[in-house]
Parts: C-alpha cells; sequence; structure tokens
C-alpha cells in the first residue's frame, strides 16, 4: 500500500523550449503521473480541446479565480494569463499520485514559494537558435511576438539556478527518460521513506 503522498512535478522553460510535447510524450510512457491541465486565457491553438490541454478562460473568468484564491499559481506572459487550478493538484498529491505542472517561469517561481518541496526541472533547449527555429515553425506568432519572446528566454535561462534539475530536451525521448529518472530517483530519497520504515530498525 503505498502510504506517502504524491510528488508535485514542475517542468517549466522558456516557451517553445517543447514542454507541452515532452509532458505528452511522457503521459504516453507513464500512466503513474496525472496531468494538471493549466488555465489561460490565450486563444487555442490548432488541435488543441478545451479541458484536455487548457482550460481556455476569459481574462474575466481568470481574473474571478484569481480574486476566489483558486489558483495554485498564475502569471501573465505576452499579454495572456495562465494558471494552475489548486484544488485538484492537491486531492491528486494527497492520494498518493505524482502530479506534473507544464508552466511557465513565472509561474514555476511562485509554487516554489507556495510549495517548496516540489520536484522543480528546467527544460532546457540545445541552444537560442534552435529555441528561435521551434517558435517560428509553429507558425502562430508574428516577427514581433518572437523577439519579445526571444528577449524574455534569455532572461528565464538565468532563472535556471532556482531549479532542482536541468533536463536538455535535445530529442523528445531522452528527456523523457531523464525526466523518469529524475522521478524514481525522488521516489527513493531517504528523507521520504524514512517514517515508513524505520520501524523495521525498533527492538520489540
Amino acid at each position: 500500500m503505498k502510504d506517502e503522498k504524491g510528488l508535485l512535478i514542475v517542468l517549466s522553460g522558456p516557451a517553445g523550449v517543447g514542454k507541452g510535447t515532452v509532458c505528452n510524450a511522457l503521459r504516453g510512457v507513464d500512466t503513474e503521473i496525472e496531468y494538471s491541465v493549466s488555465a489561460t486565457t490565450r486563444q487555442p491553438r490548432e488541435g488543441e480541446a478545451n479541458g484536455v490541454n487548457y482550460f481556455f478562460k476569459t481574462k474575466q473568468e481568470f481574473e474571478q479565480m484569481i480574486e476566489e484564491n483558486k489558483l495554485l499559481e498564475w502569471a501573465k506572459y505576452v499579454d495572456n494569463y495562465y494558471g494552475t487550478p489548486l484544488d485538484y493538484v492537491v486531492e491528486t498529491i494527497e492520494k498518493g499520485r505524482d502530479i506534473i505542472l507544464e508552466i511557465e517561469v513565472q509561474g514555476a517561481k511562485k509554487v516554489k514559494e507556495r510549495y517548496p518541496e516540489g520536484i522543480f526541472i528546467f527544460l532546457m533547449p540545445p541552444s537560442l537558435a534552435e529555441l528561435r527555429s521551434r517558435i517560428v515553425g509553429r507558425g502562430t506568432e508574428n516577427e514581433d511576438l518572437i523577439n519579445k519572446r526571444m528577449t524574455v528566454a534569455r532572461e528565464e535561462l538565468e532563472m535556471m539556478e532556482n531549479y532542482d534539475y536541468v533536463v536538455e530536451n535535445d530529442e523528445v525521448d531522452k528527456a523523457v527518460d531523464r525526466i523518469q529518472a529524475i522521478v524514481t530517483a525522488e521516489h527513493c530519497k531517504k528523507d521520504r521513506l524514512i517514517e515508513k520504515y524505520k520501524q523495521l530498525a525498533e527492538v520489540e
């Protein structure tokens, strides 16, 4: 029986680094990890579904969630709100299930302030040139917005030191393998298991 709480895993990094792609691939090979669906005010991209990729909200709806303290974190990024609904995250962890948040760097900083025992993973691009190429390849932003994203990305790379782990997303499968290795190692940490197993050393 699994007595310990689940892990809160935070995957973050610059826009365009492939957070969504890596999370989707991870879900395909690891059914033990729950995926937290974020809320956002940005418009859906082609192929995205409400409640699957994001909860798509109006600005008014999102600001009401902020006012009612229904978000674990939230941030405004390039003129759109992003945030993590609180209740589902807490319930999942209490049930002993791991949950992964795929969020922007600003949001990850707020989660760490509120939940420092989380596992914080920074997803890094192989290079800034490759990052720009990926953003351009999405075909969803104009040149001005791409330049804004690159400026923000340079600032976010400097925040890497606030994370527990850094995973380079050179190839998606390799990135997924590294994240799974991190999660396995965290479950084996002494501090997580000592209360459960210290009874083995007790003398009757």
